[in-house]
C-alpha cells in the first residue's frame, strides 16, 4: 500500500477560548512554547501561534507579546511558524497583522469569509471563571462576527510579502478552490403546504445531473 504524506498544523492557543475553558490553555509565553515545542515533538510540522496576555488571557496581538515564545520555539526546534493574522474579532486590522508584519514568519494566516464566534452558550456551562473579564467576552460574542473585508485583505498583503507563505483558512466550502458553483446544485427541498414531514421540489426546480 503506498504511504500517504500528512502535513499536521497544531494551533496551541487560540483567541476565543478563555483561560477557564479549558483549565489547561496556554497563557504565558512558556506555556506557549512549551506546548507548540512538545507539538512538534510529537509530529506537527506546523505551530498555528496566538499570543496573550499573561495576566488574564485575553488576546494580546502585540509583536512584544510573541517575542518571548517565538525565540524559544526556534532556538529548540525547526517547527514551521505560522502566526495569526486573525487576532481576536474584536481587533482592528493594523492590530492584526503587525507580529507578522515584524517577525516575517514562514506561514502567515489568511481568514476567508465571514465568521461567527459565538460562544456565549458557555456561560450556562461554567459557574465559576478565572478572570473577570471572561463573562463579559462571551456575553459580548452574541453579536460577534469575525468580517474579512477587501480593506483587511489589501492591508494584510503587504505583511504576507514579508512571509515567505500565506496560510489560507476557509470558513465555508465557497471559499475552496474548484468547490462546485451553487447553480449546479440541486435546487433545496421544501415541506408541503400542509406541514406535513413528506418533501417535495419547490415547483419548477429540476435537479442537474
Amino acid at each position: 500500500m503506498a504511504q500517504r504524506k500528512v502535513i499536521i498544523s497544531c494551533a496551541v492557543t487560540g483567541s476565543i477560548h478563555t483561560p477557564s475553558m479549558p483549565p489547561h490553555l496556554p497563557v504565558t509565553a512558556k506555556e506557549s512554547a512549551e506546548s507548540a515545542i512538545g507539538a512538534a515533538e510529537a509530529g506537527a510540522a506546523i505551530v498555528h501561534l496566538h499570543a496573550r496576555n499573561p495576566q488574564d488571557g485575553r488576546p494580546d496581538q502585540s509583536p512584544e507579546a510573541f517575542e518571548p515564545f517565538l525565540r524559544v520555539i526556534k532556538q529548540s526546534s525547526n517547527v514551521v511558524v505560522n502566526l495569526t493574522t486573525g487576532g481576536s474579532p474584536y481587533m482592528t486590522v493594523e492590530e492584526r497583522v503587525r507580529p507578522a508584519e515584524k517577525w516575517r514568519p514562514e506561514i502567515a494566516s489568511r481568514n476567508m469569509g465571514s465568521m461567527n464566534f459565538g460562544l456565549f452558550p458557555m456561560l450556562k456551562r461554567y459557574q465559576e471563571f478565572k478572570h473577570e473579564c471572561e463573562p463579559k467576552m462571551l456575553e459580548g460574542s452574541h453579536d460577534l462576527v469575525g468580517r474579512p473585508s477587501r480593506r483587511r485583505h489589501g492591508r494584510a498583503r503587504a505583511c504576507y510579502r514579508r512571509s515567505r507563505r500565506h496560510g489560507v483558512e476557509p470558513r465555508d466550502l465557497a471559499r475552496f478552490p474548484g468547490a462546485p458553483s451553487q447553480s449546479r446544485q440541486t435546487p433545496p427541498l421544501a415541506r408541503n403546504p400542509d406541514g406535513s414531514g413528506a418533501r417535495r421540489r419547490r415547483k419548477g426546480a429540476q435537479s442537474h445531473a
